[in-house]
Formats: structure tokens, C-alpha cells, sequence
């Protein structure tokens, strides 16, 4: 096999095991979310406040895709049942800052435990470059969701790049 052939054998490769990689991921979120009685949304919001700390209601709702009155009722809903605080911002009362509760985070990575334990053992055999390769796939591939979930805000669906 040509190296070409070989290189676009291996992309193709690599487009199908993400597309596979994504959609088990969405699969199993989803039933994350059902053994904790959320919903998808909140299970992203909550995540995405693990990883930030706190952010504001906008801040929220740019991460999770939803609308801002879809954010707001999430939000309440999150607050209700002890996931999350929500204060106003001491610096502009009309924006809210959502934190999660650190009580309720154990709560929350429990049913990822077993599937974290079996990422680590699978990189274990990897070399530092290798992890580093990841790294800036990932990086990269997050920076082109960003941009195309900003394109896809700005109404620009249809055009492609």
C-alpha cells in the first residue's frame, strides 16, 4: 500500500473510531444522567462547573448550548435540589454567579469511577509523548467545537469553511 493510500486509509480510521468514541460517550452521559435522576443539560452544567469552579448564568448557558431561560430554569432547578448555589454578582447585581456545592461533588463522580479507574490503566503503557499527543488533540478538538458552536449561534450553519 502506497503511503498515501495508507495515510488516508489510517484518517478515515481515525474519523469513524471518533464519530464511534463520541456517540458512546453521548450513550453513556446519558445513563450517567439517568442513575443520578437529572438530565443531560444538568449533568453538563454540573460538569462544566466542576471544572471552572463558578461561572455566571450566561457563562452557563454559552457552554451548555441552551438558552438563557432554558439556563435560568436548569439553574433553579439544580438550586432545589442542592447541587448548586446561585448569589448575585456583588460586582453587576444583574448577572448570577452558580457554583456547585463541593458536599454533592462525590455524589456526582461516583458512577464515573470504575470507567476513570480503566483510563488510567489504559494509558499507563503510554509514553509521555504519546500522552502529549492526546493532549493536543483534544486541546484542538475542543477548540473546533467552540468554533463551530459559534458558528452555528451566528446563524452561519449553512456556510461551510
Amino acid at each position: 500500500m502506497s503511503h498515501e493510500l495508507a495515510r488516508t486509509s489510517a484518517i478515515a480510521d481515525l474519523m469513524r473510531a471518533g464519530r464511534e468514541t463520541s456517540r458512546l460517550s453521548m450513550v453513556f452521559r446519558y445513563a450517567i444522567a439517568e442513575r443520578l435522576g437529572l438530565t443531560v443539560s444538568d449533568l453538563e452544567c454540573l460538569d462544566y462547573l466542576a471544572d471552572v469552579g463558578s461561572a455566571t448564568a450566561g457563562q452557563v448557558a454559552e457552554r451548555t448550548n441552551l438558552t438563557t431561560g432554558a439556563v435560568t430554569s436548569m439553574l433553579r432547578r439544580l438550586q432545589q435540589a442542592g447541587y448548586v448555589t446561585a448569589e448575585r454578582d456583588p460586582a453587576d447585581r444583574r448577572r448570577v454567579i452558580v457554583t456547585l456545592r463541593p458536599e454533592r461533588v462525590a455524589e456526582l463522580t461516583r458512577p464515573y469511577e470504575r470507567f476513570a479507574e480503566r483510563a488510567e490503566r489504559l494509558v499507563e503503557g503510554y509514553r509521555v509523548e504519546e500522552i502529549m499527543l492526546l493532549v493536543r488533540h483534544y486541546d484542538r478538538m475542543q477548540e473546533m467545537y467552540l468554533a463551530e458552536l459559534d458558528r452555528l449561534r451566528s446563524g452561519d450553519a449553512q456556510r461551510s469553511a
